[in-house]
C-alpha cells in the first residue's frame, strides 16, 4: 500500500491571481513563444523545429517529435489568444496529425526522436523515444480536446490507440528509454520520479494496449531534504517537475503518495534556494536571478541543476527553469523573468522569446531557441493564467482514465 510523503513545510500558498501588468508580460511572452512554432514548423508535416538560431539564418531540418508536441498545443494556445485564426490553426493541426498517422515513420506507434522536418525521415541513427512519443500524444490529445473536428478526433484516437505499450513493458514493469532497430530495447529504464510520470498515465489510460497498473508503482520516489524542506526528486535537472504537469493538472490531487504539484512547488523553492545559495560563489545568482535545468552553454550543451548539485554549473541562467514553473511559485518567477527582460534586454530576448541560456559574468549569450524550452515556457505560462491546458487536456477520457488506475483521489475541493 502506498504511503503518503509528509513534504512539508511547503513554502506560502501563491497567490491566486496575477496582475494585469503581469498578465500583460506573460502575453509577450506567449505572443512570441506561440510564433516559434507557427513559423519553425512545417506546415505539412507539422513537424516542429529542436532548435533556431535567432542570431542569423537557421536552415536546419532537424525536427523534435517532443517540440512537435509542444507545438499541436501551441496551436491550440495561439487561437485561444486571438494569434491565429481558427481555421488556419485547425488546418495545420489536421495536417499534422494525417501525417503522423499516415507517414511518419515509427515502431508499433512510438515514433524516432529525431526526424527531417520536411520528410520525416529518422536522423541521427535516433531511438525510438518512449517519454518523447508522450510529449506529442498529449499535444496530440490536447487538439482532440480543443478542435472538436470529425477527422482530427478520429486521427488522433487512431495514433494514440496504435501505440502498443505492451510490447514496451512486455517483461519489465519499469519502461526502457527507448528501441533501436540496430540492437532492440536501450538498457536505460524509467525507474526513478522523472518527467516519466506522463508517460506511464497514458499508457495506463490506453483501452487498445495498455500497462499494467504495477507499473506505476513501480518506479522509485525518491525523498530529498534541502534547507528544511522536503520533496521527491530525482538527480536531475528541474525540467523533470514540470514536464508532466504541462498537461496532467495533479492540484488537490493524490495518488497515496504525494500531491505532485505541491512537490514541484516545493521543489522549485528549493531549486531557488539552492541558486542563492551558489550566488555566493557565483554573484549573477540572487533571488532577480536563477534558474539551471539542462540547456545550452558556451562549451555545449549540458545536463546540470540541483540540489545536489550536478554538472559544471558556472553562473549560466536559463529562462526555462523558472519559466516552465511558472503555476508553482508565480510571484518569485516572474520577478525572475522580468528582470531578465528589463535588465537584459535583447541580448536575452529575441523574436521568439527568451533565448536558451545566458552566462553574465563570462558575457556569453546563446544564439538559439529549443523548442521544448519555449513549449514549456509557453504552456506553463497559459496554465499561470487560466488553466486551459489542463482544463483542455482534462477533458480527455484517456486523461482521466489514466490518474484513476494510478490511484489518484481529490483529497479537498478545488478552492478551499
Amino acid at each position: 500500500m502506498a504511503q503518503e510523503q509528509h513534504l512539508g513545510p511547503a513554502p506560502p500558498p501563491a497567490p491566486t491571481s496575477l496582475s494585469p501588468e503581469d498578465d500583460q508580460f506573460l502575453e509577450e511572452i506567449e505572443k512570441a513563444n506561440v510564433l516559434y512554432f507557427w513559423e519553425q514548423s512545417n506546415p505539412q508535416t507539422g513537424l516542429v523545429k529542436d532548435r533556431c538560431n535567432v542570431r542569423s539564418q537557421d536552415n536546419g531540418v532537424v525536427a523534435n517529435i517532443a517540440a512537435s508536441g509542444f507545438g499541436l498545443t501551441a496551436l491550440c494556445i495561439g487561437h485561444k489568444r486571438g494569434y491565429i485564426p481558427f481555421p488556419e490553426a485547425r488546418t495545420r493541426a489536421l495536417a499534422g496529425l494525417r501525417f503522423l498517422w499516415r507517414k511518419l515513420p515509427h515502431h508499433r506507434g512510438f515514433f524516432y526522436h529525431w526526424a527531417d522536418i520536411n520528410t520525416g525521415e529518422r536522423l541521427w541513427d535516433s531511438e525510438v523515444s518512449s517519454v518523447d512519443t508522450a510529449i506529442l500524444l498529449c499535444g496530440i490529445l490536447t487538439c482532440r480536446q480543443y478542435f472538436h473536428h470529425p477527422e482530427i478526433t478520429q486521427l488522433a484516437t487512431d495514433i494514440f490507440n496504435r501505440v502498443d505499450w505492451t510490447w514496451l513493458s512486455e517483461d519489465t514493469a519499469l519502461l526502457p528509454h527507448g528501441w533501436l532497430p540496430e540492437m532492440g530495447f536501450l538498457p536505460y529504464k524509467w525507474d526513478y520520479y522523472s518527467e516519466l510520470m506522463m508517460m506511464y498515465l497514458l499508457g495506463l489510460a490506453s483501452s487498445a494496449h495498455p500497462l499494467r497498473e504495477e507499473t506505476w508503482t513501480a518506479w522509485k520516489r525518491t525523498t530529498f531534504e534541502y534547507d528544511g524542506l522536503r520533496y521527491i526528486g530525482s538527480f536531475a535537472p528541474l525540467f523533470v517537475h514540470q514536464y508532466s504537469q504541462a498537461w496532467y493538472d495533479f492540484r488537490d490531487k493524490s495518488d497515496g503518495y504525494a500531491d505532485y504539484f505541491q512537490n514541484s512547488t516545493v521543489a522549485t523553492d528549493v531549486h531557488r534556494r539552492f541558486c542563492l545559495e551558489l550566488g555566493k560563489q557565483f554573484p549573477d545568482y540572487s533571488d532577480d536571478l536563477w534558474g539551471i535545468t539542462a540547456s545550452d552553454s558556451d562549451r555545449g550543451y549540458v545536463i546540470w541543476g540541483g540540489p545536489p548539485a550536478m554538472g559544471p554549473i558556472d553562473g549560466t541562467v536559463v529562462p526555462s527553469a523558472p519559466g516552465g514553473s511558472l503555476p508553482f511559485l508565480p510571484q518569485p518567477v516572474m520577478r525572475v523573468l522580468k528582470n531578465i527582460k528589463n535588465r537584459y534586454g535583447t541580448r536575452t530576448w529575441s523574436r521568439y522569446g527568451f533565448i536558451n541560456a545566458f552566462n553574465p559574468l563570462k558575457n556569453w549569450y546563446d544564439t538559439d531557441v529549443i523548442g521544448i524550452d519555449t513549449g514549456i515556457t509557453l504552456v506553463m505560462a497559459e496554465n499561470a493564467r487560466t488553466r486551459f491546458v489542463w482544463d483542455t487536456f482534462m477533458k480527455n477520457p484517456e486523461a482521466r482514465r489514466g490518474m484513476e488506475r494510478a490511484g489518484f483521489k481529490t483529497y479537498r475541493l478545488p478552492g478551499m
